[in-house]
């Protein structure tokens, strides 16, 4: 089932240069794509795009088969939302409950059904106990547990995290990785991840590489990988595991010893 679908999309920031051209891209439902690319390829504007933060130029946006346009906007965001690359720019609330509680709000969801939803997603991202605390007592990562209680408990299908573990240190990249892989696999959500991180991008199910503006290449890690050669074109940093590999595939002793190569195959695959 379709749950995204762009078609011929372009957007200019300056009405000279486009930052997205041409796009057509099909997401399905349940799937986790992982979007790379480096800076200014487009990636960050296409996720804005899709919650309606910017207005294309051209083209279409459709989420579970709604167009996206001014009719239609408010009911599309009660079905997408995005995690931002700084947790500081999204936290609106004077508290943590206040913070989950600021869409809900808006959709004048009663005050019973509210509480509930707010005590019910603030344990399922591990933030129960820091209802009352205020912004500044809180860690990068547990005000991106926040952002993410507040899209869940808004029951939005469709989840972008925008650059989401860039300032994030190594424990708090991983508590949030392993929670978008319990949301797409146990919530069945839609995950897109705007990354730069290939160690990162390498989790998901499929990776679209962006570069100008354009799609360069889509599929599957493994065929990504495979293809490594395009990432260095546009100056990406591939994961260690296939550095690893393509050196000892290129040192001719090492090479002779298929089994420790394609165990490193694999490695640099492992998920």
């Amino acid at each position: 089932m379709e749950k995204i679908k762009i078609e011929n999309l372009s957007f200019s920031y300056d009405k000279k240069n486009e930052a997205i051209k041409n796009l057509d891209l099909t997401i399905e439902s349940g799937k986790w794509i992982a979007v790379v690319g480096h800076n200014g390829s487009g990636k960050s504007t296409l996720a804005k795009l899709l919650v309606g933060l910017l207005v294309p130029d051209k083209g279409s946006i459709y989420i579970d088969g709604l167009l996206m346009n001014e009719e239609n906007i408010h009911e599309i965001r009660k079905r997408i939302g995005i995690v931002f690359q700084n947790p500081d720019n999204q936290f609106v609330g004077v508290t943590v409950k206040h913070d989950i509680a600021f869409g809900l709000e808006n959709q004048q969801v009663p005050q019973p059904e509210m509480v509930k939803l707010i005590e019910e997603y603030s344990e399922v991202v591990g933030m129960s106990e820091y209802l009352n605390k205020e912004p500044h007592q809180l860690s990068g990562g547990q005000k991106q547990r926040v952002a993410i209680a507040g899209a869940l408990a808004m029951n939005q299908d469709i989840m972008i995290f925008d650059e989401a573990t860039s300032m994030l240190d190594p424990e708090g990249t991983k508590d949030i990785t392993d929670f978008i892989i319990r949301l797409n696999k146990d919530f069945n959500k839609t995950i897109l991840t705007i990354t730069h991180d290939l160690e990162f991008a390498r989790k998901a199910d499929e990776i679209i590489v962006m570069n100008e503006g354009e799609v360069m290449f889509l599929g599957t890690p493994d065929i990504i990988f495979e293809n490594s050669k395009i990432l260095k074109e546009i100056d990406l940093d591939i994961p260690f595991g296939l550095q690893v590999y393509e050196a000892a595939h290129e040192d001719e002793t090492l090479n002779k010893q298929k089994d420790l190569v394609e165990a490193l195959w694999e490695y640099s695959l492992n998920k």
